[in-house]
């Protein structure tokens, strides 16, 4: 039962992936189309949309979710792939052990960049 809800979960973070990634690919690749995510004007890449993204509370919560719904749904794949070579149970307990904690490692180093951006400009 424990690992259907974990299945769930990385569905669900699948969809969420999906959500943010293609909203990060409207921002920055349909500037030209839509420059209303650009309140500076010119390319999505320039130095003072980057400012205005990086201080906007909406840009930096999808920022960190996307970061956390990346991590979980790449490293419960990871797991899974590896898991399918057949190791023994306390080979699995440790590496599912060991990817937990890199995830939650990343997603805190992830989730301090966001923030300290916000702060620094």
């Amino acid at each position: 039962m424990r690992e259907t809800g974990y299945w769930l979960w990385f569905i669900i973070s699948g969809v969420i992936v999906f959500v943010l990634l293609g909203l990060h690919m409207v921002v920055m690749h349909l500037d030209g189309l839509l420059g209303i995510f650009n309140p500076a004007g010119g390319a999505a890449v320039a130095w003072e949309n980057v400012i205005q993204r990086s201080q906007s509370q909406f840009h930096s919560f999808a920022y960190i979710i996307l970061l956390g719904a990346a991590l979980y749904h790449g490293l419960y794949g990871l797991r899974t792939i590896l898991f399918e070579l057949g190791f023994e149970k306390h080979i699995q307990r440790n590496l599912t052990i060991f990817l937990w904690a890199a995830g939650i490692f990343l997603f805190f180093i992830g989730t301090y960049a966001a923030v300290a951006l916000r702060t620094i400009f």
